[in-house]
């Protein structure tokens, strides 16, 4: 593979994460129901995506991979978009009840249970150097966090919906990186859309949730959201999902805590101590440790 073929992934997880870090101002920032936010986050990517995805798809009816793909498999983006909608959903809810920190560092433990995942049930082989990185990054993003964290040290309501954030965020990156196997990054970055959108569509409908009536300012900021966090942060990550294996693309996500902990200053004027900011490269270590443990992965996908 050609050094630019293999430098792409990368870049890809930078962007992924600069998109990601604004998620939890969107939020703030919207102040609409949990599952109303992730409904139009989504919702809004899903239909510009749908023209493009259609195109594609017409084309790719002509080719030897269509022809074989099994209608079972699409299973595994529609699993990894139920992972997805109950993580939005549960995060959001989680910010309503914890802190910004504390949600962002619970729901962040994804890495832990994706790489217990692959380690028990996919048989991935996981060197000693990975788990070294990602203590490393895990408590990194702790001390970056650790600030509000000692302020809200009783785990509650809200930290109990953001841990479990975490456990459906290992799902979405687990399930997406079978999904990849069968599919290129637009198909299933669009299949895995469209089922979040239905199901924060049904849970907006179950918790009596508005879907209209907020102002225009709010519906700035869904638009905002879906076309930086979720169109773009997702269509970035869905196509590292590809060419990476999900324990490592999981960790390097700890990059996007720190990072919105950095965005904070300026933007809500939160200040940070020198604990996190040292707590901020030793995330950045404990991912470079992570990528230096990877083994050989396929170079062969079925498109980018």
């Amino acid at each position: 593979m050609p050094a630019t073929r293999k430098i792409l992934p990368y870049l890809a997880l930078g962007v992924t994460i600069v998109s990601l870090s604004f998620a939890a101002f969107f939020v703030r920032w919207a102040n609409a129901p949990a599952s109303v936010m992730g409904f139009y986050r989504l919702g809004i990517a899903t239909l510009i995506l749908t023209p493009f995805y259609v195109r594609h798809a017409v084309r790719m009816r002509r080719t030897p991979h269509a022809a074989n793909l099994r209608w079972g498999v699409v299973i595994l983006p529609v699993l990894a978009g139920l992972g997805s909608a109950l993580d939005h959903f549960t995060w959001n809810t989680s910010l309503k009840y914890t802190s910004v920190a504390n949600a962002t560092l619970l729901g962040n433990t994804a890495p832990l249970w994706v790489a217990l995942a692959a380690w028990l049930f996919f048989r991935e082989r996981i060197k000693g150097l990975f788990w070294l990185g990602l203590a490393l990054a895990m408590g990194g993003a702790m001390a970056v966090l650790s600030n509000d964290f000692l302020h809200h040290p009783v785990i509650g309501w809200g930290d109990l919906l953001a841990l479990a954030t975490g456990i459906f965020y290992a799902a979405f990156f687990l399930f997406s990186q079978r999904s990849r196997q069968h599919f290129d990054t637009l198909s299933h970055v669009w299949i895995c859309s469209l089922s979040s959108t239905l199901v924060l569509l049904f849970l907006s409908l179950v918790t009596g949730s508005a879907l209209t009536g907020y102002s225009q300012r709010t519906y700035l900021v869904f638009l905002a959201a879906a076309l930086l966090p979720q169109l773009t942060g997702y269509l970035a990550m869905g196509y590292a999902l590809g060419h990476l294996p999900a324990s490592i693309v999981s960790p390097t996500m700890l990059g996007q805590p720190v990072l919105t902990a950095l965005m904070a200053i300026p933007l809500m004027g939160e200040m940070l101590q020198p604990v996190q900011w040292i707590g901020g490269l030793v995330v950045l270590a404990g991912i470079y440790l992570v990528h230096r443990s990877r083994e050989a992965v396929p170079e062969s996908l079925p498109g980018d």
